[in-house]
This record gives C-alpha cells, structure tokens and sequence, in this order.
C-alpha cells in the first residue's frame, strides 16, 4: 500500500480457534452420509486483520500477506485456482463479494504451525470470511461462516473436505456435533462447570510431531474404501459410538472415561489404514503413557507427521517429566500450549485514533 495500513480508513480484525481432540472424526464427510463428532477449540489461534480504503487510492485493490509464509500477493477476485498455493484464500474474497469501491490489505497470522492436523486452514478460512462479512450489510451467523468457509474448499476449489473444523472454528469450544446428513448438521456446545473447564485444560497436551501432516496417498485409499463399503462400515459405526462416549463422559466429569473415548477411537483410525499411525506418533503415544498419560488422540485424518492430542492423570509434574523425555526421544517434536477457547470467531473494528 502506499500508505501506513495503521492510517488506513478502517482497520477490521478477527480471531478463530484451531481444533484438537477430534473424537468421531471422517464421520463428518460425504461418503459417511451421516455423523457424530466431539471436538476442542482452542488457542494457538487464527489472526486476520484487515486494512480498508479506498480503491481509487491504491494500485492494487486486493492484497493479502501471509505472514507465515513471508509472502505477499495480489488477489484478482473474478479468477480464482483451484490448484494456486492460496486458493482457499483467493476464493474467499470471491464468495464473499467484496465491494469494488474499496481496496483492502489482509494480514494473515496462525500461531499453530501449518499441517499440524489441527484444522488451520479452516480456521484462516473461517477468521478471513469473518472479517469480509463486516464490508458488507448483515452479518453471518458462526453456522453460516463455518458453512461458507467448508463450501469454498468443496464446491469451489473441488477439495475433499469434511465439516467439523469449520464449525470449530467459528464456535469455539468444546463441541458435540452430529451431522444429519452431509453437510447439514446440528451444534451443541458441551456447558461444564469452570472446575471441569480448568480441570480438561490442566491435562491436556498438544504434541507437534516436527513435520507436517503428509496423508494424501493414504487418505484417498481410505475414501476408496470407505465409499465402497457404505456409512454403515463398522468402523464408521465405531467412530461414531467414541464422539457420543467423550460427549458423556466430559459432561460427567469423567476423564478417565473421555480418555477411554480417545484411544478407542485412535484405534479405530488405526482399522483405516495401516498408515494412519505413523512412527513418530506411536514413540509419542509410548513415551506419554509411560508417564502418566491416560488418554491419546492423532488429531485430523492421520499419516505421517501432525500432532497429537493427549489426556494426562492427576497429577501435573507428569506433564513436566513427558515434555524432558520427548525434546531426547525425538528432538524435531515440540509442545505446542493449548489454552481452552472461550468464544469461536470473533470480529471487531480498531477505534482510530481521535475518533
């Protein structure tokens, strides 16, 4: 921009939660019909900020950087690739109908490292939309965003695409989702008492595996089979079953329970392919019940590299002691501090100065 963004005409910010904990998960896609899924919204969020002015003073109308990445582009809002590195982000000032009188800088940041199986993507998508919606009249509902951002990656860039990570993100949380029939779905936020918010918080841990997720080769032979053998496949039924148990149990209080519910449904993951569980998953899964872990979940879809979700026991020095022996056993992971989501998307407009 030739201008200061800080002295831009309107400066719109939004935030969306990433997931972990994905109990009942590839239950939320087409090929399933019909779901149950239990998921966590937390912090290490997704950052948009938006830098508003007017298009006859800027060269570019559309521009974004990804900070991450280190990268800046222009966007053209009528041509949209399916197959660009951003397409997810292109397609989304498209969808979103951005006026022409206005021209915007996007600034996009994730503190979750990028193919860590925690539903990022979706999340940039969902905080993205979210801003957008504030240049036009009305406002989405969080069902509304998070069906817009799943939209995009299905029906406008063609992507395989399930519905759980969007709706995370945009109502943060811990979730019981059940999907009627794809992609229509209803949301009920599990309500506990702070003692048991803080209690789930105080145990959990999420485990970067050092690389990102590489799954394509295995995910579309597990489509392939899972489309053949219909939504009533045993696993499939298992999935299910294992997001109604984490449900029941976190609203008992019960941890043991819930982490019962997660390595069940990590060893259903494991009846899908022999390369959903990848190496560097299982040392983390051995090295954590060793020290107290009761419960471990391999967030999203699998393969190898992403993360892990686990569910520690009573007591908090076991954390501790987990955390000294990864950094010998395997020194590319990393402990990524998880802080449970109060609130989904959340958008606001900055106060200019002497206004």
């Amino acid at each position: 921009m030739n201008e200061e963004p800080s002295k831009s005409r309107r400066i719109i910010n939004s935030a969306a939660p990433v997931r972990v904990c994905d109990i009942g998960g590839w239950t939320d896609t087409w090929f399933a019909e019909y779901g149950a899924i239990f998921n966590i919204g937390v912090y290490p969020f997704v950052q948009a900020q938006m830098f508003v002015d007017d298009a006859e003073t800027k060269k570019d109308r559309i521009t974004v950087f990804a900070e991450n990445y280190g990268e800046r582009f222009t966007v053209d809002q009528d041509k949209v690739l399916a197959h660009s590195k951003h397409g997810l982000i292109e397609a989304a000032f498209s969808v979103m109908d951005v006026p022409q009188d206005i021209a915007i800088e996007v600034h996009l940041y994730s503190e979750a490292p990028a193919g860590a199986s925690t539903g990022t993507s979706a999340a940039v998508s969902v905080a993205l939309i979210g801003a957008l919606d504030m240049l036009t009249p009305g406002r989405l509902s969080p069902y509304e965003a998070a069906r817009t951002a799943q939209r995009i990656e299905t029906e406008v860039l063609g992507l395989q695409c399930g519905i759980q990570d969007q709706l995370c993100s945009a109502y943060g949380g811990v979730n019981f989702i059940q999907m009627s029939r794809y992609p229509e779905a209803s949301v009920s936020p599990i309500v506990v008492p702070n003692s048991i918010w803080w209690e789930l918080e105080r145990r959990l841990m999420l485990v970067y595996l050092g690389s990102a997720h590489v799954s394509s080769d295995v995910h579309k032979e597990v489509i392939k089979n899972l489309e053949a053998s219909g939504p009533e496949d045993p696993r499939l039924v298992g999935l299910r079953a294992e997001a109604h148990h984490a449900k029941d149990a976190l609203l008992a209080g019960d941890f043991k329970a819930l982490a019962d519910a997660m390595n069940a449904n990590t060893e259903w993951q494991k009846k899908l392919d022999e390369g959903i569980l990848g190496q560097k998953a299982q040392t983390v899964i051995e090295l954590a019940q060793k020290n107290g872990a009761w419960g471990w979940k391999l967030n999203g879809a699998g393969g190898e590299g992403g993360s892990l979700t686990l569910l520690f026991g009573e007591p908090s020095f076991t954390k501790r002691q987990f955390a000294d022996e990864l950094s010998a056993a395997l020194p590319e992971a990393r402990i990524i501090p998880v802080f449970l989501s109060r609130f989904g998307l959340r958008v606001w407009e900055s106060q200019k100065e002497g206004a």
